[in-house]
């Protein structure tokens, strides 16, 4: 009986009641019919989000100001044919894949510091450079991840396909250095090991999904949450235990960054904030001269901003 199965995300010890039940799957039965969930719905629908203390770890100053309207100051504009993924370390320190699948280390103000060439070829779909330990680029045609240390020095190489049974859209690192990925093919969020080389635990998705066809573009774990971003329906929110909280009615994304306790996404040619745990949004107008539809991603630093487009990277003082 599927009755059996725990719910996702419900407090451990807490009995489950006919209504409660009904209460947690009705909003997902009809989400494909145009439901869409407010940015303080959790599982259970009943219970509002409870607001929760910033992680203690080290990261940009939460009270850091952001720019405003019209006060961007131009920096660096680096012209780079296609560039890939990238990703923004504790330090400002940016890496970037180029059209090569290289990777390539750039200082605060874009000044070149290192590259990785790999010694095959392979797409690099996912950096993330955010764990203080390593990071991690994930080559999706090769389903493979690849573990750098801070000087572009590989640390390990894992062939997800060894170990799971499907095949893995996207993934990212986790603080305590285990990986959570997306298994596509079983619609399961999947927390593994690299270095027992096993997987931790599952948490299965087609309950919260319900009807509607997902398209999963980014992961990304953040002041212990994670974060899964469906370009059709929102944000998945899960705890650092893979327990689903609640579901963010943020549509057509590609990717999210973050920058103290706020959420930023791209959304029709403006920057928006939506704070984590006040749950207000605000916006904020791009810098001008900046063609929103060639901007690939955008990283926000404790001082820079960085604009990945079409064309190269444009780097802003904040």
């Amino acid at each position: 009986m599927w009755l059996a199965r725990p719910a996702l995300g419900r407090p451990e010890g807490v009995g489950v009641r006919w209504g409660t039940v009904l209460a947690c799957l009705l909003p997902l039965a009809t989400h494909g019919q145009g439901t869409v969930p407010s940015a303080a719905s959790v599982a259970p629908a009943a219970r509002v989000a409870p607001v929760e203390a910033a992680s203690p770890e080290k990261t940009v100053n939460p009270n850091a100001p952001t720019p405003a309207s019209g006060t961007w100051a131009l920096v660096k504009n680096l012209t780079l044919p296609t560039p890939g993924a990238a990703s923004l370390d504790r330090r400002g320190t940016l890496y970037l894949a180029d059209r090569d699948n290289n990777l390539r280390q750039l200082g605060r103000d874009g000044q070149p510091l290192n590259t990785y060439s790999p010694a095959q070829p392979g797409h690099m779909a996912v950096v993330e450079a955010w764990n203080q330990n390593s990071l991690l680029v994930f080559y999706d045609d090769r389903q493979q991840v690849l573990l750098l240390d801070r000087f572009l020095a590989p640390l390990s190489e894992i062939r997800l396909a060894d170990y799971i049974d499907g095949t893995v859209r996207t993934a990212t690192l986790a603080p305590d250095g285990l990986l959570w990925v997306l298994d596509e093919s079983n619609l399961t969020l999947r927390e593994f090991d690299p270095q027992a080389l096993r997987v931790v635990q599952s948490t299965p998705l087609d309950l919260i999904i319900g009807r509607s066809r997902p398209d999963f573009r980014f992961l990304r774990q953040y002041q212990n949450n994670l974060y899964l971003v469906d370009h059709t329906s929102g944000i998945f929110v899960f705890d650092n235990l893979g327990n689903y909280r609640k579901k963010l009615p943020f549509l057509s994304l590609d990717f999210i960054t973050f920058r103290g306790d706020e959420l930023v996404y791209l959304s029709e040619g403006q920057l928006h904030f939506f704070h984590l745990y006040n749950l207000t949004e605000r916006t904020q107008a791009l810098p001008p001269g900046l063609d929103a539809t060639t901007v690939r991603q955008v990283l926000l630093g404790d001082q820079y901003a960085y604009f990945v487009t079409t064309k190269g990277v444009v780097i802003y003082q904040l």
